[in-house]
């Protein structure tokens, strides 16, 4: 990608739009914070960062809620059967699964449910070939000048900036720097902490409350986590802080986790839920943003070294599964003190990247490029 004290780079490919370098190291970088980065006044480029804000997408999945419907004596599940199915979600694909001809007429109708929904998604990916870009400079639905007001955006927050090459060499230049590994620690650490959510109705039907009104009361944790993590997000993108806001989310989590465990009354333990449904769901848009900060010399290692901290991340879903057993509820002692682990662990890493990224600005400050980018942290 881009330094901001480099502007010779090769033209012709992605990301090498032609551009006015006073507008990638204007007097704006100057005065800007600790790294470097100054606040978007140009309305231009206000405008352009709300019509990309618009194109986030959630997804869900519904295991979790199917399991109060009956789901484990429905299709007799025992033991850590269900926390297997969780598990192996994550696993991959596997290659057969034996069966006898005795129930052939339910794999027949699961294969149609497959086709159906499958073909579904198979609908949707060929719209996506079309409308996910590859890259800021190719993408259809900006005009030109968008486009080359998000390349110098790119080129302006860049730390580093080296000569693009093939995704072979992106692979190698991600798996060589120590910090992809320890971005994938922290991520890994969080997203442990947040395993609660497969089974985040069973936690809240332990309370007393039927499945019906269990499944409604997940309900109001998740839309407090979700409207409290916008200006928690805003926050950290404002200020352009990671370490604190990560310490602070992640805290709030343990304060939940710990409270769970130390009592019985089901009045505070559902207070509880909503500080560490609150606290573990803020952090993830602070870590994936400064993955994005720290790992973007070029768009082909920032693009394997986002993949790698979301592929190691999700790995924590295999073994977290088999943190919850059936025989450890109502108060599931096991999940919540590893939660607990996993929380301040994440904040660990968090701390130890912060300084390490100390350590580099202050040699990058020793340079003689008086606007050189530095890391945020």
């Amino acid at each position: 990608m881009a330094a901001t004290h480099d502007a010779d780079s090769k033209k012709g490919g992605p990301l090498e739009i032609e551009h006015d370098e006073k507008s990638v190291k204007g007097e704006a970088v100057v005065s800007g914070d600790y790294s470097g980065a100054h606040e978007k006044t140009d309305p231009a480029e206000i405008a352009l960062v709300r019509k990309l804000d618009r194109r986030i997408m959630l997804d869900r999945n519904a295991l979790p809620q199917a399991r109060l419907n009956t789901l484990e004596e429905d299709l007799g599940l025992k033991g850590v059967e269900y926390n297997t199915a969780i598990s192996i979600l994550f696993v991959g694909t596997l290659k057969y699964v034996p069966y006898t001809h005795e129930p052939i007429n339910l794999y027949v109708n699961l294969v149609r449910l497959f086709i159906i929904e499958g073909s579904v998604t198979a609908l949707i990916a060929v719209f996506g070939f079309f409308l996910l870009p590859d890259d800021p400079s190719v993408t259809r639905w900006l005009t030109e000048d968008e486009r080359q007001l998000a390349v110098e955006r790119i080129r302006r927050d860049t730390v580093g900036r080296q000569e693009r090459g093939s995704t072979m060499d992106g692979l190698k230049q991600a798996l060589k720097d120590p910090k992809t590994w320890l971005f994938c620690a922290c991520q890994n650490f969080h997203i442990s902490a947040v395993s609660f959510n497969a089974y985040f109705p069973t936690l809240v039907r332990t309370m007393g409350f039927k499945s019906t009104t269990a499944l409604l009361l997940t309900a109001p944790p998740y839309f407090v986590s979700g409207f409290l993590g916008i200006p928690f997000a805003w926050s950290s993108g404002r200020f352009n802080e990671r370490t604190w806001h990560i310490t602070a989310g992640l805290s709030l989590a343990v304060v939940g986790f710990a409270m769970t465990i130390g009592t019985t009354n089901n009045a505070v333990r559902y207070a509880a839920t909503f500080l560490y449904a609150t606290g573990a769901y803020s952090v993830g848009s602070p870590i994936l943003g400064w993955v994005s900060d720290t790992l973007s010399q070029t768009p082909e290692k920032k693009a394997v070294a986002y993949s790698l901290v979301n592929v190691t991340a999700n790995l924590a879903y295999i073994y977290c599964a088999y943190l919850w057993p059936t025989s450890d509820g109502p108060r599931y002692m096991i999940g919540f003190s590893c939660m607990i682990g996993f929380a301040v662990a994440s904040i660990i890493c968090a701390w130890a990247m912060r300084f390490w990224l100390m350590s580099i600005n202050k040699k990058l400050r020793e340079s003689e490029d008086e606007n050189v980018k530095l890391y945020a942290y």
